[in-house]
């Protein structure tokens, strides 16, 4: 072997194992990276708060074990994106979140809710979010069996707000009977997979934050969450 087929090898050795060792994640891009919140929290619906599965089996509390950290349910079963942000301060933004994980708009498609109002909405809950300084991470679903006009508004959010997005959680679990409990829930199995799914993205994204918060506190500068593009105060 030459000199210069041991180098190329060495630098690609070098360079497959920063992609390793990152996940293949780049992480520049999220708001409020730095966050000195306290909890973490996933909020949504049914698919949140469990339904269809045993107790301690709803993913939030899966996660919490993968993670071996605390995790907050904050999952209301029926929850629009309307009916969410209207508990939003109560149910996540007077708790202190570091990382709020979001699974919304189900129910805004099975009500044939217009597309609009579901991204206006799912808008403004991450705007409050990252404005109490924590970081968000959209869960994506796909919601029609045949068409799919929703999916987009979560990835889309998700790219224009600066939070980590996390695609097709739900992916073959309503298509596997020994993932499901009925048509529209997971079982204990299929919220185990859905939280491997995030868990996989959001360990790593916690891990970032903790190795920059070492070196530079959240605060340090000035103390401002950081601010979506237009973003304005309300």
């Amino acid at each position: 072997m030459t000199w210069r087929q041991r180098f190329r090898a060495a630098y690609l050795l070098i360079v497959s194992a920063f992609i390793f060792a990152c996940g293949g994640d780049d992480f520049d891009k999220i708001r409020n990276l730095r966050s000195a919140g306290e909890t973490i929290i996933c909020f949504g619906d049914s698919l949140t708060e469990g339904v269809g599965a045993g107790t301690g089996e709803d993913y939030p509390t899966v996660l919490s074990r993968q993670l071996g950290s605390p995790v907050i349910n904050a999952g209301r079963r029926g929850d629009t994106t309307a009916q969410a942000l209207q508990r939003l301060s109560a149910a996540v933004l007077q708790k202190r979140p570091r990382l709020v994980i979001v699974l919304l708009g189900g129910n805004d498609f099975l009500r044939q809710l217009p597309r609009r109002e579901t991204r206006r909405n799912l808008e403004e809950i991450v705007r409050r979010i990252q404005a109490e300084g924590a970081m968000v991470a959209i869960a994506g679903v796909r919601l029609g069996l045949f068409t799919d006009e929703f999916s987009s508004i979560f990835e889309e959010t998700a790219e224009r707000f600066g939070a980590l997005y996390i695609p097709q959680v739900m992916k073959g679990v309503l298509t596997d009977s020994s993932l499901r409990s009925d048509s529209i829930h997971p079982n204990g199995a299929g919220y185990r997979l859905i939280a491997e799914r995030i868990g996989a993205k959001v360990k790593r994204l916690l891990q970032e934050g903790d190795r920059l918060r070492v070196g530079n506190p959240a605060g340090s500068a000035g103390g401002s969450p950081d601010r979506p593009a237009g973003y304005r105060s309300t």
